[in-house]
C-alpha cells in the first residue's frame, strides 16, 4: 500500500470543495427561522452580510496556517502547533463524535427527506431498530453515504469529479432561481413593501404590536446569527486535504478566499431573491396561501420552496426538491472526502484507529473513510443527529477562535517560520474575528444555556478517550 498522498487537485478543485461543502439544505431553510427571531428585513440582509464577514476573516486568517502547514488534517494539524496533543485530540474527537459525522448524516437525510418529493414511499416506515422507527428515507441516506465513501475510496479522482459536478449544477439552479426570481419579482409590489420599513421589528414569533429594541434587539441577533453561520459552515474542510493540494502554499488560501467570496454573494443574492418574490411576514390579503404565510411562516420553512412556487407554480416545488437533492449530494462528497483525511492525520499521531493511518492502492486512506461513514450512518438511522448538531455549535465556534488565535500564538511562537501568504490585517482581523466570535459564544450562553452546557460535555468526554488512548499507547 502507498503511504504518501498524491497532488492532484488544483485551484478550482479546492474552491469547488469549499463552495460545494459549504452550501447544503441551509440556504433554503434558514431565513425563515431568523425572520421569525428578528422580524427585520434589514436586519436579515445585516446578518447574512456579518456572516459573510466572519466567515471570510476566519478564511484569511486560516489562509496563513494553511500556507504555513499544507498537511493532511488541517484545522487538527494546526491546533497541535500551537496548543499541543490534548487539545487537538479534543477537536478531532468533536469532529468525529458529532460535528463532521453528524452533519454528514444530517445532509444525508435531507437529501432523502427531499427526494420523497418525487417518492412519497421514502416518508413511510420500513422496520423498527432497538426501538427506533426507521423509514425508508433513512435507508437511502445511509445508502447516500455508503455510495458516497465507495466512491471516493477509488481515488481522488472520483471525489474531485462527483465535487465539480454537483457544484456546478447547484450553482447552475441557484443562478436561475436567483436572477429569474429578482427579475420577476421587481415586476410585482412584494419587494417594495418588503422595503418600506426594514428595520420593522414588530410581530415578531406571532407576538402582534411587539417591538425588539435595545438589548433584547442584540442579544436575538447573536443568538440568531447562528442559523446563517452554520449554513456558511464547513469552509474550513479543504484545509483536511492540504496534502493531495498543488501548489498548496497558493492554492490553499486563494481557495479559502474565492470559495467563502463566491458564497456569501450567493447567500445575500439568494435572499434579495426571496425578498422579491415573497412578504416578510405574510400578507393575510393575498388569495395564494404561499403568499399569506410569506418568510416568516413558509410551510415546513422551506423558502426555497415557497419562492420556487412563485417563479414556477407546482413546477417549482419539483425544481427545489431537485435543486437541494443536487445541492445536498455535492455537499456530502466534499465532507465525505475531506473529513476523512483529519481522522487519517490523527491516526498518523496515534490518536485515531492504527488502520486508519494506510493509504489504499487509490492513494486514500480507505479505512478513515469506511469509519467515518459507519457512524455516520448510526447517526442517520439514530434520528438524534438534530440534537447532536445542536450541542455542538458552542464547541465547534470555540475551536474556531482557538484555531485563529493560534496566528497570534504562531507568530510570536515561531517567527522564523516560512510563510508563504502573511494576513493582511493582522493582528487586526484575527483579533476583531475573536472578539465577534466570543459575544456570539457568550450570547448563547446567556440565551440557550442548555445546548451550549451539553455541547461543552460533549468536548469534555473526550477527554478520557484521549487518556485511555494515551495509556494504551504507553503499555
Amino acid at each position: 500500500m502507498n503511504n504518501d498522498f498524491k497532488r492532484r487537485l488544483g485551484l478550482i478543485d479546492a474552491t469547488s470543495i469549499v463552495s460545494g461543502s459549504m452550501i447544503g439544505s441551509g440556504i433554503f431553510i434558514v431565513s425563515a427561522y431568523m425572520m421569525r427571531d428578528v422580524g427585520s428585513v434589514g436586519w436579515i440582509l445585516v446578518l447574512w452580510a456579518v456572516t459573510g464577514l466572519i466567515t471570510l476573516m476566519a478564511a484569511l486568517s486560516y489562509g496563513e496556517l494553511a500556507a504555513m502547514m499544507p498537511e493532511a488534517g488541517g484545522q487538527y494539524v494546526y491546533i497541535k502547533r500551537a496548543y499541543g496533543d490534548k487539545l487537538s485530540f479534543l477537536y478531532g474527537w468533536t469532529v468525529f463524535s458529532v460535528i463532521q459525522t453528524g452533519v454528514i448524516a444530517a445532509v444525508a437525510v435531507a437529501f432523502a427527506k427531499y427526494a420523497a418529493v418525487f417518492f412519497t414511499i421514502l416518508d413511510d416506515a420500513a422496520f423498527k431498530l432497538w426501538g427506533f422507527v426507521v423509514s425508508f428515507g433513512q435507508l437511502v441516506a445511509v445508502g447516500s453515504v455508503i455510495i458516497l465513501t465507495y466512491s471516493n475510496t477509488r481515488g481522488v479522482e472520483n471525489g474531485k469529479f462527483i465535487q465539480l459536478l454537483f457544484t456546478g449544477a447547484k450553482f447552475i439552479a441557484l443562478f436561475v432561481l436567483i436572477f429569474y426570481g429578482i427579475y420577476l419579482g421587481l415586476g410585482s409590489d412584494t419587494f417594495s413593501k418588503n422595503f418600506t420599513d426594514v428595520w420593522d421589528t414588530t410581530g415578531v414569533n406571532g407576538n402582534v404590536g411587539e417591538t425588539l429594541s435595545g438589548f433584547a434587539l442584540i442579544g436575538v441577533l447573536g443568538a440568531t446569527i447562528i442559523n446563517s453561520l452554520f449554513s456558511s459552515d464547513a469552509w474550513n474542510n479543504v484545509t483536511f486535504i492540504a496534502g493531495e493540494i498543488k501548489d498548496p502554499k497558493r492554492n490553499l488560501p486563494r481557495s479559502l478566499i474565492l470559495g467563502t467570496l463566491i458564497v456569501t454573494a450567493t447567500y445575500l443574492l439568494c435572499n434579495i431573491a426571496y425578498l422579491c418574490l415573497l412578504p416578510a411576514k405574510g400578507d393575510s390579503s393575498a388569495v395564494d396561501p404561499v403568499l399569506q404565510l410569506g418568510i416568516m411562516h413558509a410551510a415546513q420553512d422551506r423558502v426555497g420552496a415557497a419562492a420556487a412556487y412563485v417563479m414556477f407554480g407546482n413546477v417549482g416545488v419539483l425544481f427545489m426538491a431537485a435543486l437541494i437533492m443536487v445541492s445536498t449530494f455535492g455537499c456530502n462528497n466534499g465532507l465525505i472526502l475531506s473529513g476523512s483525511r483529519l481522522f487519517y492525520a490523527m491516526s498518523k499521531d496515534g490518536l485515531f484507529f492504527k488502520r486508519a493511518s494506510k493509504l489504499n492502492s487509490a492513494g486514500v486512506p480507505a479505512v478513515s473513510l469506511w469509519v467515518q461513514c459507519a457512524w455516520a450512518c448510526v447517526l442517520c438511522l439514530s434520528g438524534k443527529y438534530s440534537d447532536l448538531l445542536v450541542y455542538s455549535t458552542f464547541a465547534s465556534l470555540l475551536f474556531y477562535i482557538l484555531t485563529i488565535l493560534a496566528v497570534v500564538i504562531l507568530r510570536k511562537k515561531d517567527p522564523d517560520v516560512d510563510r508563504p501568504y502573511k494576513l493582511k490585517g493582522y493582528p487586526f482581523i484575527p483579533v476583531l474575528y475573536c472578539l465577534i466570535t466570543l459575544f456570539i459564544c457568550i450570547d448563547l450562553v446567556i440565551y440557550d444555556w442548555k445546548n451550549t452546557g451539553i455541547g461543552i460535555l460533549i468536548v469534555l468526554l473526550g477527554l478520557p478517550v484521549y487518556y485511555f488512548t494515551q495509556k494504551k499507547a504507553n503499555d
